[in-house]
């Protein structure tokens, strides 16, 4: 009887035990969030977001890029449009192919002939003129071809004539990349009468073809006491690491012009093509005029480009862009004539070599 008595009692105390502890779990309060918890709840929804920083790819001739005029104009425009530039600089014949075959936003280069022809294929828009300068052409204090105030013609044509004949110390460097620079050179030839691919490319040991952008190019022909043609900005930023001197610096074949333009493909978005408008406006906009001439100005004495702004230049038709009109076209004119599929090194070359058939050697 004691027994069951107590297995009762121990019973009743386990139950009552029992209700007590799930009473208090009950009523006890939830325990607030951790900090942790609230941190990583605080982390994972921000308020808000920026808008994503779109890119421009902008494919650039090497002398924009070696006087450091896109370095300076860059931070300038990336912040007004919340945009980030890339930009690639190769001599323009390579920098028109870039954009022919649609890797790049905008076109920047300085070669009109081959710039009207690539607008003709209808992959570029709102082609805008900038900036101008003038080539010159530099060579050793020394003289050693005599060629000092020349036009560049007579110069070009006594380069020739006394480095195939083996003058001493008589060099010249080319670009020999298919850059605007080349161009200017071959149009020189051509205005001196001479066949470029049959007079002159392959005429001695006389004359070299660097394969490089413009600041290489004046170093090596600095090092070999050489002559070379060079836009003047780039010079002046070279000036000081190199030897040579201006010798010819007037002549309406010196002309040098700056345009820009977007381009154009049917995978290429309305919105990266207004970007690309963006910036052509910026380029002529009277801030940016006003910035790009007074650009080298406090370390050159003067500025390496001349805006559009101070100076429009008396050029071949067709070479000088509008300069005044904001960029707006999102799609091409219909193309009105047959165009070259792309402009190649060799396409440009042709173009500023062309001579009469009744001069042309076979």
């Amino acid at each position: 009887m004691k027994k069951s008595v107590c297995i009762g009692l121990t019973a009743i105390v386990i139950a009552v035990l029992f209700v007590t502890t799930l009473l208090a779990g009950c009523t006890s309060s939830t325990p607030s969030t951790s900090p942790a918890a609230t941190t990583a709840a605080a982390t994972a929804a921000p308020a808000a977001t920026e808008a994503a920083q779109q890119k421009l790819v902008i494919a650039t001739t090497t002398s924009l890029y070696d006087t450091g005029l896109l370095n300076y104009l860059q931070p300038k425009f990336e912040s007004q449009y919340n945009v980030k530039l890339a930009i690639t600089s190769q001599g323009s014949g390579k920098a028109i192919q870039i954009a022919t075959n649609g890797d790049a936003d905008v076109l920047l280069v300085h070669s009109p002939a081959a710039e009207l022809a690539f607008m003709q294929t209808g992959k570029g828009l709102n082609r805008r003129s900038f900036a101008s300068n003038y080539f010159i052409i530099v060579g050793p204090p020394t003289d050693p071809a005599g060629i000092n105030n020349m036009t560049p013609e007579n110069a070009f044509t006594t380069l020739l004539v006394k480095g195939t004949n083996k003058t001493a110390n008589v060099y010249f460097v080319s670009r020999g990349d298919g850059s605007g620079t080349q161009t200017a050179e071959i149009n020189i030839w051509k205005k001196a009468g001479y066949n470029y691919t049959v007079n002159v490319e392959k005429s001695g040991l006389w004359y070299i073809e660097a394969g490089k952008g413009m600041g290489e190019t004046l170093q090596m022909a600095s090092d070999k006491g050489a002559y070379t043609l060079t836009d003047e900005g780039t010079y002046l930023a070279y000036k000081g690491n190199l030897t040579l001197v201006p010798q010819v610096t007037k002549g309406a074949s010196l002309l040098n012009i700056y345009s820009v333009m977007a381009v154009y493909n049917d995978k290429q978005p309305v919105e990266k093509i207004q970007m690309a408008n963006n910036f052509i406006n910026f380029l002529i906009s009277p801030q940016t005029q006003a910035d790009i001439g007074a650009y080298g100005v406090d370390k050159y004495g003067k500025s390496l480009f001349i805006p559009m702004s101070v100076s429009v230049p008396t050029a071949t038709a067709g070479w000088v862009g509008d300069y005044s009109t904001p960029a707006t076209d999102l799609t091409p004119a219909p193309v009105t004539t047959t165009a070259p599929a792309a402009i190649t090194n060799t396409t440009m070359a042709a173009m500023a070599t062309t001579v009469p058939a009744a001069t042309a050697t076979t």
